[in-house]
Parts: C-alpha cells; structure tokens; sequence
C-alpha cells in the first residue's frame, strides 16, 4: 500500500509516477523491474519514491489492486444488467477484459503479471471479500445473484462456486497470454468451459 505521501501528491503527479510504473512493469515481470527505470521516466529523485512506496512490489500491488477494483466495480454492472445470471455475467465479464487487454500496454502489464502468477498476484484479483470496502461489494454480488437458478444451499457455496468460476477465468486468461489465441477462439473456449460448469450448477427445470 501507497505511503499517505503519495495520496497527498497533486493528480497530476500521481499520474506521471503510475504511467512510469505501469510502462515499467509493462516492459519486464516484477522480479526484473527496476526502480530506477520507474524514477528515471518519472523525473523523481531515488529518494521521493521511496518517501511515496515501500519498493517495487508495493507500487506493483497497488496498479493490479487499482485495475482489480475497476474490474469488480464493471463486474457489479454487468451482473445488474444481466439481471443476476451468474454465468452470462462472466462470460460478458470474460470479453470485457479480452478487449481490455487489446491495449499494448495493459496486454503486456497483465501477461507479465498472469505468466508470473503467485499466491499474492492471485489474491489480489480474488482478495474481494477481506476488507471493509471488498466486503460490502461481496454483499451487493450475492443480493444481485440470482440464487434460485443456482443449485446451492447459501451464500458459502456461493463464494465457493464463484472461486472455481474464477480459477477457469484465470486458466483462460493465462491460455490467452502464453498462446495468443484469438478473441473469438478464447470466448469459445470460456463459454464451453462455463456451459460445463453450469450444466452440473443450475436447477433443472422441470418439463
């Protein structure tokens, strides 16, 4: 997490510090990043990035939680719009992000970041649920889900049916970094991917 100096810094200085480091981690994984690329692109002594973050990985952290709270918030309105179908809503999810990652820069920042996934990476996109702010958007995704579709029994379930909806979105994701699949091959392989899952977690209508 950010030093309450970097929050204290005027807009525009934010943004040149997170341009740098987004151009940096863009360029290279975390482990081969350098701060003093980060500083050098940013126009800041060695010493004010350090009054703003811890190192290298706080700054990183901070980006992947930035671009995960934007991706939950979007994942709230596609899920009202969806009219709480659980699984429509991934699936919109799913090619909201594809052509997200169609910008070079964020394609690049996110394959670095899902190529060298670890547990802290991956708890990041998933960490929805431990904070006060991450648990009352947990609150809005289960009163808009609609339950009586679903083959569930309470709202643990539901955490744990979302948990494995997220590990086949990672899979994808990752498939879609390391072989460059194409958009329309990518959501054909997500929607089969969920349609299975959907088969085995949805009510039976009676005929």
């Amino acid at each position: 997490m950010p030093k309450q100096t970097f929050f204290n810094l005027e807009r525009e200085k934010k943004e040149v510090l997170i341009q740098a480091a987004m151009k940096e981690f863009s360029r290279v994984p975390l482990f081969e990043a350098s701060i003093s690329n980060i500083i050098k692109d940013a126009g800041i002594p060695r010493g004010s990035f350090y009054q703003y973050f811890e190192d290298k990985e706080d700054v990183f952290f901070f980006l992947l939680n930035e671009h995960s709270k934007r991706d939950n918030e979007k994942f709230i309105s596609i899920l009202k719009e969806n009219e709480g179908d659980l699984f429509d809503s991934y699936i919109e999810l799913y090619q909201y992000l594809l052509r997200k990652f169609q910008n070079l820069e964020k394609r690049n920042f996110f394959r670095n970041a899902f190529l060298n996934m670890n547990y802290k990476v991956e708890n990041t996109f998933t960490r929805n649920m431990n904070t006060e702010d991450h648990k009352n958007r947990w609150s809005e995704i289960v009163t808009l889900i609609k339950k009586e579709k679903l083959n569930i029994a309470d709202e643990r379930e539901i955490f744990h049916v979302m948990k494995i909806i997220m590990a086949v979105t990672f899979h994808n994701l990752i498939q879609n970094f390391a072989k460059e699949i194409s958009f329309d091959e990518s959501v054909k392989n997500y929607t089969l991917e969920l349609s299975l899952l959907k088969k085995g977690l949805y009510k039976k209508v009676d005929k």
